[in-house]
């Protein structure tokens, strides 16, 4: 089984290509969503309230848009959030991957597939990439944020330039862009 990392900055489009992915049959792990559920974990709510008090729970739960609110304005914060969420990521991602091994290739989609060093768990990797004020309107209207709110998440990322050099296919993502037959051509490399 090949394993492919997929990755790209907020507003490119990784959900598209997820879609498409799994449209295909493959298998895909979404890291993203897989982290949102450890912060349900009592364990986890146990080390955020010590961290970050209560103001970031709502009826004995973690609330997400709180939580984001500092994490995305704090460099501290958000490096102790990811400290505690990302090892529990990274042994579910590998779980996954033992259980999905009769697949040719199997895809782990991960914004921060660099920054924390998921891209060690893949042999090959994919970014998508898309011109940045395109990526601010996309996530500004998905997420009803300010650009300036936007541009903060973005500088939580590596470049695009530079993850395009280090990935082994570039899925171009422009308004006028057609992801499929680019995804469809990976598909038949890897299968």
């Amino acid at each position: 089984m090949i394993r492919v990392g997929l990755t790209g900055g907020i507003g490119s489009g990784k959900s598209t290509a997820v879609a498409i992915f799994k449209a295909l049959d493959i298998p895909v792990f979404d890291s993203d969503s897989e982290a949102k559920k450890f912060l349900f974990e009592d364990s986890v709510k146990v080390e955020l309230l010590t961290y970050f008090g209560e103001k970031i729970f709502t009826e004995g739960e973690v609330n997400r848009k709180a939580l984001a609110a500092i994490v995305f304005t704090d460099k501290k914060a958000l490096t102790f959030l990811n400290g505690l969420i990302h090892p529990l990521v990274r042994q579910a991602i590998n779980d996954w991957f033992l259980s999905h091994q009769n697949y040719s290739y199997t895809v782990l989609e991960a914004a921060v597939l660099f920054e924390y060093g998921f891209y060690k768990q893949v042999d090959k990797i994919i970014v998508v990439k898309a011109p940045m004020n395109e990526r601010i309107r996309r996530v500004m209207n998905r997420d009803g944020i300010s650009q300036e709110d936007v541009l903060y998440r973005m500088n939580n990322q590596l470049l695009e330039e530079e993850l395009v050099k280090r990935s082994d296919y570039i899925l171009d993502n422009a308004e006028h862009d057609l992801l499929l037959p680019q995804i469809l051509n990976i598909h038949q490399e890897l299968s």
